[in-house]
């Protein structure tokens, strides 16, 4: 069985390993973390818990190795200043303009990646070089049957004479002149009676026997 001066020693292994790995990532990173922050960014490479980050924060602090801040009810940890090198104006100024440099490379190549990204959707909804083979394949076939359609047609005897296509038009519009005549002397007739008939359009109907075009949804054609 393990003892408890074995167990001792494991946990304060692995809180110096905690310790050592958070101080490292502060002063990689040189810039303010919550306790929270650092154990989101760190707990899933290094496997530690919520409390080891936190104790091993606090001892860090304790020790002077690194700095925290209160601000209202939460800590804020950073690396000691005191290790860097003091930066002069210019080299400030230097820095400054390699960041905005940087800053602007980034944005081109963001807009560069959106615009790939569009483009690899456009290319994902597009049909693949199979499936337009076979969309070709079948368009021709349709083409054939329809050309094949056409050259019987072209070749057939019974052909209708342009006269008696005219016929057929000339009858088809007076047949429609006269439906649309009978219709209107039909309602103007229906309309009178009703003017003395007690009850409304509908049971005259029923009582008589009408039957409408609209009973059948059917409408005049036009002309």
């Amino acid at each position: 069985m393990q003892g408890k001066g074995q167990r001792s020693r494991g946990k304060n292994s692995d809180k110096m390993e905690a310790a050592s790995v958070i101080l490292k990532y502060l002063n990689d990173q040189n810039r303010p973390y919550s306790a929270q922050d650092i154990f989101g960014n760190l707990q899933r490479e290094y496997g530690f818990g919520k409390t080891a980050a936190v104790k091993a924060l606090e001892q860090l602090a304790q020790d002077g190795k690194i700095k925290e801040k209160l601000y209202g009810k939460q800590k804020i940890y950073f690396a000691d200043q005191s290790q860097f090198a003091a930066v002069g104006e210019a080299e400030l100024k230097t820095l400054d303009i390699q960041v905005s440099g940087l800053s602007e490379k980034f944005q081109k190549i963001q807009q560069c990646c959106r615009q790939m990204e569009t483009e690899l959707k456009e290319l994902n909804n597009s049909m693949t070089t199979q499936e337009m083979s076979v969309e070709i394949a079948a368009l021709n076939q349709e083409c054939a049957s329809h050309q094949e359609r056409l050259k019987k047609i072209k070749s057939a005897t019974t052909h209708i004479a342009p006269e008696d296509k005219e016929k057929v038009y000339n009858e088809r519009k007076q047949y429609v002149k006269e439906w649309r005549k009978r219709k209107r002397m039909a309602v103007d007739l229906i309309d009178a009676v009703l003017e003395g008939y007690p009850k409304s359009r509908k049971q005259f109907f029923e009582e008589v026997g009408i039957e409408t075009d609209e009973d059948h949804t059917v409408t005049v054609p036009d002309l």
